[in-house]
């Protein structure tokens, strides 16, 4: 693998482990996109020595800013000399009433984890086009775009998640003319500072009853399916919910 990639959210742990394993891979290019790389730059920097073959760079950007993300992916290119993978792995998470959520969080949501994402790829695709190299987009859905989760409260996120489902095979079947490849995966539970503390300990021991493996998932998991999806290896999977079924782990 010799490609050169973006990855939304990278500063985070999932989108870090992803990083990480396309690197193990041979990718020789790399670009963070993260509301605040600046608070994860020990770890890029830590990244960048480990493998000081690669070129490993960051950029701040607000991905529900259609203007800032169209000009990281264009600095992105003149950067690395090309964009032939996009991970979106950038997103928020609210455990709110229905009842009681209000029309800000809603919009919040649903504009980071779905119009975001959906601004990423089209930045993206606008760009492998114009290459005529085509390229892999991997949206990262949850089980909540296939199950309600319990007992947690989060309409906003399982619409949100359940809305990239078809977002991805809308894109599937239109760019794949231009050898653009949209795929998603779904994670389970994983453990993640998004699960962490005190307040959702009854909820954790839940997802893990509910779960024959009885535990959460751990992020270097999910790093099969990403690097299937990212490389040759995966050439003939567009449009496929395929990975979602190795990964969900809970219900």
């Amino acid at each position: 693998m010799a490609n050169e990639f973006s990855v939304t959210g990278g500063a985070g742990t999932l989108g870090f482990t992803a990083a990480r394993a396309l690197l193990e891979h041979g990718l020789s290019g790399l670009m963070i996109f993260d509301v605040n790389p600046a608070q994860a730059q020990e770890k890029i920097d830590g990244l960048q020595a480990e493998f000081p073959a690669a070129k490993i760079r960051s950029k701040e950007v607000d991905i529900t800013d259609d203007v800032a993300v169209a000009t990281a992916v264009v600095d992105t290119v003149e950067t690395l000399g090309s964009v032939d993978i996009l991970l979106c792995f950038a997103g928020v998470v609210g455990c709110t009433h229905a009842i009681e959520m209000t029309a800000a969080e809603w919009r919040r949501t649903l504009e980071i984890n779905t119009t975001g994402s959906f601004l990423c790829a089209q930045a993206v695709a606008k760009q492998m086009i114009r290459s005529g190299t085509g390229g892999s987009i991997v949206f990262t859905a949850s089980i909540s775009a296939h199950r309600v989760n319990f007992p947690q409260p989060q309409v906003a996120y399982n619409v949100s998640k359940s809305a990239l489902l078809t977002l991805k095979n809308c894109l599937a079947a239109e760019w794949a003319r231009y050898g653009i490849r949209v795929n998603s995966i779904s994670p389970g539970y994983m453990d993640t500072i998004l699960n962490e503390g005190s307040g959702i300990a009854e909820g954790r021991a839940i997802w893990a009853n509910r779960n024959p493996m009885g535990r959460m998932g751990i992020p270097g998991e999910l790093t099969g399916a990403v690097v299937l999806l990212s490389s040759s290896a995966g050439s003939y999977l567009n449009g496929t919910p395929y990975p979602s079924r190795l990964l969900r782990t809970s219900y």
